[in-house]
């Protein structure tokens, strides 16, 4: 069985990560599959996003455990393709109301081990840091512009770790970032296809 290589798009709120991988997947065609972000599918079947420390924990393990069988059930049917994934199990320890070690603790895991489910990381910082509005119609947004850059902050300060991490930029023209990251991908599926 050949072996899925999964990247990582992620990136505080508003970064236009959700956007960039749809446009990806019809860039690339067939060799890319989206592994859709876990929380939104969980927020928009009525987990809750806001409440006391118990309620968030609660949601982010519920976040984890549904992003590694979202990444193992595309792995099974889509072998050998890429697998991008729309955020990664590690962003969930910047949501965690604790210090971001006591999220791996409680999952049983290190992020050592979760950066080496990756093959690359792509950043895409957020458009927050440029003081644009990160809404964009995104029903399940709740962060304020002050929010969406701590938390990107917190995001680039762990996945940065990864040895294969490529930071895209804010940029006013959101096409132009889009395109360095597609750059960027396909720098990372052609490497991959040499290597299958």
């Amino acid at each position: 069985m050949e072996k899925c290589c999964r990247v990582v798009l992620t990136g505080g709120p508003g970064g236009g990560k959700t956007t960039a991988a749809d446009l990806y997947r019809r860039e690339i065609g067939d060799q890319v599959v989206v592994v859709p972000e876990a929380a939104t599918i969980l927020y928009l079947g009525g987990f809750p996003r806001q409440g006391e420390n118990g309620v968030r924990k609660a949601t982010q393990r519920a976040i984890y455990n549904v992003q590694i069988n979202l990444e193992a059930a595309q792995a099974a049917h889509y072998r050998s393709r890429v697998l991008l994934c729309d955020r990664g199990t590690i962003d969930g320890a910047v949501y965690w109301p604790d210090d971001p070690t006591q999220f791996f603790e409680q999952m049983g895991t290190t992020l050592e081990n979760e950066l080496s489910r990756y093959d690359a990381v792509i950043f895409f910082e957020t458009a927050a840091v440029g003081g644009i509005s990160i809404e964009g119609g995104n029903p399940t947004r709740i962060e304020t512009i002050e929010e969406a850059l701590r938390l990107d902050q917190k995001l680039k300060n762990l996945w940065s770790q990864h040895p294969h991490f490529v930071f895209v930029p804010h940029n006013k023209s959101f096409i132009k970032k889009v395109n360095s990251g597609l750059v960027e991908l396909a720098k990372i599926v052609n490497q991959h296809d040499q290597n299958t």
